[in-house]
Formats: structure tokens, C-alpha cells, sequence
């Protein structure tokens, strides 16, 4: 088996998702993008080959049970094991103009559609790689969270957290929650699970809208991924430290 670090970004074609999974490479782990698009897939593993990443494509759509499946089994036949795991991909839902989501004329089968992505798609993936993950001296995973999903944030009125997004901020504190079951699940093992809020990065996912790059963006996952032994776990965490809850 390869002592190379393997990792895999979920949502890794665009964005944030490709800074991480470059930022990955640029410390010498073979990388695996994962993305449902394959053009987008294979020219997102061409430009980090071109700059010197083991890059490698996985087709995956985080909504659908048998993509996750062949996912896996795909790592496990060109690597083995699985050392860092990034649950990047997500999405918003549809919006009305503002960037709202009003709760009181919410459509459910938005909400439906953004729980089964941001929400169920984790608990698909990191389930099916765990076995992978389990192969590894030191597993890593990441979800990729947001500021918005903090109830903290969210009920203080002093605090300026943005338009209602009655979809996509309860689907962010549905992750963030179901990361402290893994970690309690997981307690006494060598895998540390965090979140990390990337800020407002502007990318096609905020209509390139915020003042951070998606380098800058993908930071504080980066760091997680890259945890030493004995790091935190079952945290949420932002470049300037810990998010409350």
C-alpha cells in the first residue's frame, strides 16, 4: 500500500472545493475530485495536474446511493485507504431575489432537495468511505459547514448574519449537529471530525458575491484535514478559531 496520503473532496470541480483539494495536493496528497459533472471533473484533475498534483477523478453525486457506492469501491481499487475525507459539495436551493428563502412560503421539495445534498449527501459518503478511512493511522474528515448554520449567530440580533435562508442556514445546523454525533461516535479512535466555515467566498455559489478568494476559503478546511493526532474534534471552526454553535 502506498504511503502517500489520500484524500477526497466532494464537489472538487469549482470553487472552493478545487482550492481545498489543490491546497491538499500542494502538501503532497494524492487527491480524488469528486464531481457528478465529467467534463467539469476531468478538467478540474487536468489543471491540478498541470500544477503538479497527483489528481485523480471521481465520478460522484452525493444524492445518489449506487454513484457513492462505485465511489468507493473506485479509491479502494486505486488506493487502498482514504486519509482525509472533505465533505465540500452543496448547495443553496432555489432563492428568491436577495438571496432569500422565506420560511413562511417555503417549498418543501427545495428543502428537500438541499437536506438530501447537504445533509444526507455526508452521511453517504462518509459512511461508505469509512471502511477506507478505517485503513488509515490517522483519518481525517471535514465538513464543510457555514457561519449561517450557527443558532448562535442566527438568534442574535446584534449580529449581522445575513438574508433568511430557511433552506440552506437549517441544513448547515443539521450538519454541524450530525458532526458532533460522528465525533461522539467516534470517541476513543484515531478519527477527528470538525466543521469549518469557509467565510463569504465568492464563487458562482454566492453569484461571486463576498470579500474572500476561494483560496483563502479553503484554509480553514485544509487545516482540518491536516489535524496532528490528538487534535480537536467535534469542533466548528472558521479562520479566526471556533464558531459557536
Amino acid at each position: 500500500m502506498s504511503e502517500t496520503m489520500i484524500a477526497l473532496v466532494t464537489g472538487a470541480n469549482k470553487g472552493i472545493g478545487y482550492e481545498i483539494a489543490a491546497g491538499l495536493g500542494s502538501l503532497g496528497y494524492r487527491v480524488g475530485v469528486g464531481a457528478r459533472d465529467a467534463t467539469r471533473r476531468e478538467t478540474a484533475v487536468g489543471k491540478l495536474r498541470a500544477v503538479g498534483v497527483d489528481a485523480f477523478g471521481v465520478p460522484l453525486d452525493v444524492t445518489d446511493d449506487q454513484s457513492v457506492t462505485d465511489a468507493a469501491e473506485l479509491i479502494e481499487r486505486l488506493a487502498g485507504r482514504l486519509d482525509a475525507l472533505v465533505n465540500n459539495a452543496g448547495i443553496s436551493g432555489e432563492m428568491d431575489p436577495g438571496w432569500v428563502q422565506d420560511p413562511t412560503a417555503l417549498d418543501l421539495e427545495v428543502l428537500r432537495t438541499v437536506v438530501d445534498t447537504n445533509v444526507m449527501g455526508v452521511v453517504r459518503v462518509t459512511n461508505a468511505m469509512l471502511p477506507l478511512l478505517r485503513r488509515s493511522a490517522s483519518p481525517r474528515i471535514v465538513n464543510v459547514s457555514s457561519s449561517v448554520g450557527s443558532l448562535a449567530r442566527q438568534a442574535d440580533p446584534d449580529i449581522e448574519i445575513g438574508p433568511i435562508m430557511a433552506a440552506y442556514a437549517p441544513s448547515k445546523s443539521f450538519l454541524n449537529a450530525l458532526t458532533v454525533q460522528y465525533a461522539r461516535q467516534f470517541a476513543g479512535t484515531s478519527i477527528l471530525i470538525n466543521a469549518a466555515c469557509p467565510g463569504l467566498v465568492a464563487t458562482d455559489f454566492t453569484g461571486f458575491r463576498g470579500p474572500r478568494t476561494p483560496e483563502q476559503g479553503a484554509t480553514t478546511a485544509i487545516r482540518l484535514a491536516t489535524l496532528p493526532d490528538g487534535g480537536p474534534t467535534g469542533s466548528f471552526f472558521e479562520d479566526d478559531g471556533v464558531v459557536p454553535w
